[in-house]
């Protein structure tokens, strides 16, 4: 085996990836992404884009998905901290609905795989979080879809987060635990339920 180990989530397709990390007092030295490694653990994904945002304590963003094009994502924190979290869209898979998330930070430097055909979000823990992800397909304008980050039948628990849901993805009266007003996009605060999004 190589520099980076890989642990199966509960929920089938969604894999925590936690990298070797070789530190003296010059610094450290880690391998964030290996083929072989994910190839030795199953995982044959390609991918086709890399992408970095920063965002700002109390800021949510999500729970995004591609509709016709769906991404593999392998997400992490360069900076900071957020609570990450897959959303399972997949029709007939027996946790269709159901959420993980984890705890992505710079100091446990994990990293989190989501495969396509799961909706994904996160909320921003500390002052600021640069946050860094590979894809696997391209981004599509016009393609993107959404999911309310509150849905009841999703029941995500945010951490400290509070607030009462009133019904809709607004993030109106909503705090995190120090105070701190939660901060989505105007089209965040538009998105429905996941009942209400996907009629089968």
């Amino acid at each position: 085996m190589g520099q980076i180990k890989v642990t199966k989530c509960p929920i089938e397709g969604l894999y925590i990836i936690e990298p070797a990390v070789h530190g003296d007092s010059r610094g450290y030295f880690m391998e964030t992404y290996n083929q072989r490694d994910m190839h030795e653990n199953g995982l044959n994904m390609v991918f086709v884009q890399d992408n970095q945002s920063m965002s700002t304590k109390g800021v949510l963003r999500g729970l995004h998905f591609q509709k016709e094009y769906p991404q593999g994502k392998l997400v992490r924190v360069i900076k900071g901290s957020v609570f990450d979290v897959a959303v399972d869209l997949r029709a007939g898979s027996e946790t269709y609905g159901k959420w993980y998330g984890v705890e992505l930070t710079e100091e446990n430097k994990k990293q989190f795989y989501i495969s396509e055909g799961f909706a994904h979000g996160f909320l921003v823990l500390s002052d600021t979080a640069e946050f860094c992800y590979k894809v696997t397909d391209f981004y599509h304008p016009g393609d993107e879809g959404g999911l309310a980050w509150n849905d009841p039948a999703i029941g995500i628990t945010w951490p400290e987060l509070q607030g009462e849901y009133k019904g809709t993805a607004s993030a109106e009266g909503y705090t995190l635990s120090d105070g701190t007003p939660l901060n989505l996009s105007d089209k965040d605060q538009k998105w429905l339920g996941v009942n209400d999004t996907f009629k089968f």
